[in-house]
């Protein structure tokens, strides 16, 4: 009786040692890329006071009220070539400048706000330094901030060369 002897190569000449390897490497590369865009495209969505923002819904639905009780209304155009606004406001107040907040409804960084200055007869012109894209959230409001009397709001989808109709209300 003869025995035959076969050789078994070491195991780095061997698939499934290098087949195992390449799983656990490929997981590894998978979750430093998904860890670093993550950390990298953080969207923000949530903010840090978030139930102090919730209990301040009241105060801003005063401040639409209150718009709507002095019969406020604004229609708005936006020139894509130029970055023109114009905003034609409507009603009992008309403040020297106004303030439009353009909130784009997924990513904090996008966000724009402009100062619109008053040229004539409830006319506001102001500009934006970059092209618009997309659907963005409007807040017209007659001063920076939460201290605002009153607000106006709107949705609109850029470019467009459309009137965009800004009324009190959520």
């Amino acid at each position: 009786m003869s025995a035959e002897h076969e050789s078994i190569p070491p195991w780095y000449k061997q698939f499934w040692p290098w087949f195992l390897i390449g799983l656990l490497a490929s997981s590894i590369t998978f979750s430093l890329v998904y860890l670093t865009l993550s950390i990298h495209y953080y969207d923000g969505s949530v903010g840090g006071d978030y139930y102090k923002q919730g209990l301040a819904i009241n105060e801003q639905l005063a401040k639409q009220e209150h718009a709507q009780s002095l019969g406020l209304e604004a229609v708005m155009r936006a020139d894509a070539l130029t970055g023109d606004i114009v905003v034609d406001l409507q009603g009992e107040r008309r403040p020297e400048r106004l303030h439009l907040a353009l909130i784009f409804p997924t990513d904090s960084h996008r966000d724009r706000s402009l100062t619109l200055e008053h040229v004539r007869e409830g006319r506001y012109v102001g500009m934006v330094d970059e092209r618009l894209n997309y659907r963005w959230y409007l807040q017209l409001q007659p001063a920076e901030g939460r201290d605002a009397e009153w607000r106006l709001t709107g949705e609109a989808r850029f470019p467009s060369d459309d009137e965009i109709a800004l009324v009190p209300g959520l």
